[in-house]
């Protein structure tokens, strides 16, 4: 077979260019077979269940430890929901179910997991496709220690090492500190997947999403990995290394400048000054926003603290957890999104009542969820008042779709507001309440939104997605997904002009503003406020202090009279080319 030059699109997970060979970490084959187990043997053979989930539980809390130990407490979080899983009450008692109706523990483990991945493969969201993996990553362990199988590790690394691999586990994501890997690709994954997390707190490239590559490549092959453009170059030839060996010492040059940049303000050249914020989803990531320049946290996911306990947060932790942010980050603010879960994962936190949803990202998740049950939502709120003592502590309320839901949720804070003043406990009453736009309907009302408000952000993975009509994460359809098309433009400058023409600063926490293709067009749109990856903070703050707004506002209005996506490719690469901002 001719390998030269072979090359292969996945998903971007995360930035950076690689070099280097092939290392291919082989899956564990499972050959699961049903066995009848008779009565007599039944109270064994869960034993024997219990003895494999016993072992389980031991190697996680180990991975636990590790990740505290090299990635800092932030990343062994990742370890603490395979515990939850582990854990998970409902797991349990559905395998002893199939067990107690007599077949061995193997086959009923294998079962149980097969139908709540069916499950998850019928959520219309990637964070929470991604969590299958880590339901078949836990389902792995048990089976290993079932079976009596030792895992494979990546001991055997030599220097320069890529990792190709169906998916990687916490455990495995420990080597990357160590410097033997320079990248990875895996079969299944994306951008939310744990691995892409890890890699990206690391700035290791990574291409996810590529199917069957592990039989594509072999061990020792020369390969590169641009996670750039969600390339993986297989063999490539002695011009192509040369290539990417260039943009390898420019990466090397660029990291050192952005250095420069981190402490300084996101000023244009004609004074034009914006706020840059962090998109964070615990305390510890605040840490890694001041180092990286964050004059703000821009979007505090709340989610992992349901996530990360058993059953709903109390109001006393949703008042700890957020109080260390507003501390850590004075005087700057810190925007906190009130809890964005969908139905099916909030079954598994206790409330039975709701049932499976065919499509649950579109059903009742966010603020719905919030205003059908109101003491759940009201907890979060007291304990966001609470902590707003402590800082410049702001609410987001996300997945607004119309007016009433706005005025409703704000009935409940006042409630919230009440209760506290009963109880003696300190808020700050003035304390400021946004939205997210991330619902067509809800940009489409953006003026009318903008009135009710005291900010406004824009969510663009969801507004985008739900637009355009596209699964961005589906590879069939996943090129269909753009923000630069004509519409998606004329729809962010209606809901900027909106919040402007109301007196608002309006900020965005999608994906689109820490991508620095589009800095200069989100300031020529008149953004006020970025919130992104914080490592990315460096990259888009340096395009900013390197353009003027009056020529981003010159740009945009070339770009809103193009009819399509080509016309507006050529315009935005020109202007790129002339600002020196390749």
């Amino acid at each position: 077979m001719n390998t030269d030059n072979i090359i292969l699109n996945g998903i971007a997970a995360s930035s950076g260019v690689a070099i280097g060979k092939v290392f291919v970490l082989e899956e564990d084959d499972f050959l699961i077979i049903k066995k009848e187990i008779p009565v007599s043997k039944i109270k064994q053979e869960i034993n024997r269940l219990e003895i494999a989930m016993s072992k389980t539980k031991k190697e996680l809390e180990k991975n636990q430890k590790e990740l505290n130990k090299v990635l800092g407490e932030n990343y062994a979080k990742i370890a603490d929901a395979h515990l939850l899983i582990l854990n998970d009450p409902m797991v349990k008692s559905e395998v002893e179910k199939m067990i107690n109706s007599g077949v061995n523990a193997e086959y009923a483990v294998h079962e149980v997991v097969e139908k709540i991945s069916k499950t998850f493969d019928s959520m219309n969201n990637d964070y929470f496709r991604e969590r299958k993996n880590d339901l078949l990553d836990v389902a792995k362990k048990v089976l290993s220690n079932l079976l009596g199988k030792k895992k494979k590790t990546l001991t055997d690394l030599e220097e320069n090492s890529i990792v190709f691999a169906k998916t990687l586990t916490p455990a495995d994501t420990i080597t990357m500190k160590e410097g033997m890997i320079k990248g990875f690709v895996t079969e299944i994954g994306g951008k939310t997947s744990h691995t892409a997390l890890v890699a990206q707190s690391l700035e290791i490239p990574a291409v996810v999403g590529l199917r069957d590559i592990t039989h594509k490549v072999k061990q020792g092959m020369s390969v590169i990995v641009d996670g750039n453009l969600g390339l993986v170059i297989l063999e490539p030839s002695k011009e192509t290394l040369e290539n990417y060996k260039r943009e390898y010492e420019k990466q090397v040059s660029n990291k050192k400048e952005l250095e420069k940049f981190k402490d300084l303000p996101a000023i244009t050249l004609d004074g034009r000054e914006v706020v840059l914020g962090a998109n964070i989803e615990n305390p510890e990531e605040a840490r890694s926003a001041l180092r990286h320049g964050a004059n703000a946290i821009g979007l505090y996911r709340s989610e992992f603290l349901f996530l990360s306990g058993k059953g709903f947060p109390s109001e006393e932790e949703h008042y700890r957890n957020y109080t260390a942010v507003a501390k850590m980050m004075m005087p700057y603010e810190v925007i906190i999104r009130t809890m964005d879960l969908g139905g099916d994962k909030i079954a598994r936190l206790g409330l039975m009542d709701i049932g499976r949803e065919a499509n649950p990202f579109m059903g009742l998740r966010a603020i719905r969820f919030c205003l059908k049950y109101p003491e759940i939502f009201k907890a979060q709120l007291k304990g966001i008042l609470r902590a707003s003592v402590h800082g410049n502590v702001k609410i987001m309320y996300p997945m607004i779709s119309r007016i009433s839901e706005i005025r409703d949720a704000n009935r409940i804070l006042e409630q919230a507001k009440e209760e506290l003043k009963k109880e003696g406990k300190k808020f700050k009453d003035d304390i400021e309440v946004g939205v997210m736009i991330e619902v067509p309907s809800a940009a489409i009302i953006s003026d009318v939104i903008a009135r009710e408000v005291d900010f406004l952000s824009i969510g663009t993975n969801d507004l985008i997605q739900y637009t355009m009509a596209v699964d961005r994460v589906n590879s069939d359809v996943a090129h269909l997904y753009s923000p630069m098309h004509p519409a998606i433009l004329r729809l962010l400058k209606t809901i900027i002009d909106s919040a402007h023409a109301a007196g608002k600063n309006v900020g965005m926490c999608g994906e689109m503003a820490g991508d620095p293709a589009y800095t200069a067009v989100l300031l020529g749109l008149g953004l006020d406020e970025f919130s992104m990856s914080a490592v990315q903070i460096p990259k888009v703050k340096k395009i900013i202090r390197n353009i003027s707004k009056t020529e981003a506002k010159s740009l945009v209005e070339n770009l809103l009279k193009c009819s399509n996506m080509q016309e507006i490719d050529i315009i935005l690469k020109k202007f790129k080319y002339k600002q020196n901002l390749f």
